[in-house]
């Protein structure tokens, strides 16, 4: 029973996650659409904006610590950890689209049919570089589904371990980049949507820091000789070996 229970909830956290997965990407591409309704004042939009990004900042951040995960597996099941953790993520996504706060006034806004096309086009290659670089790694370990099947099969679950796929030889965090990517095209750049850019790649500078001690911890020299000869996010200029 506990393994139909088990795998029942990977099935229903996964499906949360790729429904608020494609939620986000109309949320990012509509956000600088004007409100119909009536708007708080400034600082209280600013106040809750800020808010917002922080819950989603620190969820991601501490409950993706290892130490977090070792005290967290004493209540939830090792095999339901990652799928647990998918949908807090997913929740706290939700929780920043339903209650954002519009920051109107227009930063710049690029008015040449080709400019906006490519930026329309780089926003859609943003989010497909994320969702590519997920199944590069291994898209099923990396939101809880193989967790849940092998423990339903009563197989053994090992992790894949430190693999550098397609573009992760050049770029050590490429769906970094694709979230990057999309977050900044925008024809038009509000103040909420800067707001919200600026907030992010802030946060992801510091994301990347955190998860590379973590890699480094778990995969010593391997990932170090990694981190020195790849960029962080960009493929150029490349990194010189020694």
């Amino acid at each position: 029973m506990k393994r139909f229970v088990i795998l029942a909830y990977g099935l229903v956290c996964y499906a949360i996650f790729f429904a608020t997965f494609l939620y986000a990407i109309w949320f990012v591409f509509t956000m600088d659409a004007t409100p119909s309704g009536p708007l708080r004042p400034l600082s209280t939009r600013v106040l809750i904006d800020a808010l917002l990004l922080a819950v989603f900042a620190l969820q991601h951040s501490v409950m993706a610590r290892q130490w977090f995960k070792r005290a967290w597996t004493r209540i939830v099941p090792v095999e339901a950890e990652r799928s647990t953790y998918v949908l807090f993520a997913s929740l706290a996504l939700l929780l920043l689209i339903r209650f954002w706060q519009p920051l109107l006034g227009p930063i710049w806004q690029v008015q040449n049919p080709v400019g906006i096309r490519i930026l329309q086009g780089l926003f859609a290659l943003g989010w497909l570089i994320v969702l590519g670089s997920t199944f590069l790694i291994d898209h099923f370990e990396l939101f809880g589904l193989k967790q849940v099947w092998f423990f339903f099969s009563g197989k053994e679950f090992k992790a894949l371990g430190f693999v550098t796929p397609g573009p992760y030889r050049f770029v050590r965090h490429p769906l970094y980049l694709g979230f990057l990517t999309a977050f900044w095209s925008t024809p038009t750049m509000t103040a909420g949507h800067l707001f919200f850019a600026i907030m992010t790649t802030a946060y992801i500078l510091l994301a990347i820091q955190l998860e590379e001690h973590d890699l480094t911890a778990i995969h010593g020299e391997q990932y170090r000789s990694y981190r020195k000869s790849v960029s962080m996010l960009t493929p150029w200029p490349r990194k010189k070996t020694s």
